[in-house]
């Protein structure tokens, strides 16, 4: 079955090139040219991903991610923007984008991002699975419902951001096991990431403040000089950062 993506972008000849393209790489495609009508189509169907323009008529893109999110629809997003800044990328992520492109952009980067982004979201599928039929995973007093994306320590309900929660959801599949910084760069922000690396180290604070500030172990621990590893009990050799 075709994996399905919608195009909201409301520059007819970029909608139209996008189409094109992906649907040469076998990809069903909708396209919508507005925020409104962009918004109706991508809650009233299933789709694999959805290509969202920020600069929109009738409602903007963040906007339109902002109620997609708050309706509890996590189909994977990736923001077509002309803006290039640090705070409009953030902006981006935190209201609950999977990545970004920045226009004008390579069509051969936009299609590997593309892949990326819908093969992370199988793979997330695919290791709920092995788990409980409830599709649970679990380390400690920590457990993520894969199918609600309700995330609980020590029966307290935590709220993540949607990158917070795929580098949590990575790392606890990856549980007792060490993960390299280029592997959380390749399957957590889905593409060989050019930017900075400290984007890691900034999300990974944040992860440790919601996840084990205020409880009695810790379960994200450093590897000096490779990366991070989630396990439950913390060894000596193991720093934190």
């Amino acid at each position: 079955m075709k994996e399905k993506i919608l195009i909201v972008e409301d520059e007819a000849q970029i909608a139209k090139v996008l189409k094109i393209e992906l649907e040469f790489e076998d990809y069903e495609v909708y396209v919508e040219y507005d925020g409104k009508a962009g918004l109706e189509t991508a809650t009233s169907a299933q789709y694999d991903l959805i290509l969202l323009d920020v600069m929109l008529p009738s409602l903007s893109g963040i906007e339109v991610l902002r109620r997609l999110r708050k309706a509890e629809v996590f189909t994977p997003v990736i923001l077509l923007t002309a803006r290039n800044t640090t705070l409009d990328k953030v902006m981006g992520l935190d209201q609950g984008a999977n990545d970004y492109v920045t226009k004008p952009f390579e069509i051969e980067e936009l299609l590997a991002r593309v892949r990326s982004c819908i093969r992370y979201r199988s793979l997330v599928e695919a290791s709920g699975t092995k788990e409980a039929e409830a599709e649970l995973l679990t380390i400690s007093d920590l457990t993520i419902n894969l199918e609600t994306r309700e995330v609980l320590r020590n029966n307290e309900s935590i709220t993540l951001t949607p990158k917070e929660y795929d580098l949590v959801v990575y790392l606890l599949t990856n549980k007792n096991k060490i993960v390299t910084r280029e592997g959380i760069l390749t399957n957590v922000w889905g593409y060989e990431y050019e930017g900075e690396t400290n984007v890691i180290d900034v999300y990974i604070r944040h992860l440790r403040k919601k996840v084990d500030e205020g409880f009695s172990t810790s379960l994200i621990h450093t590897v000096r000089g490779v990366g991070y590893m989630m396990k439950e009990e913390k060894h000596e050799d193991h720093d934190e950062d």
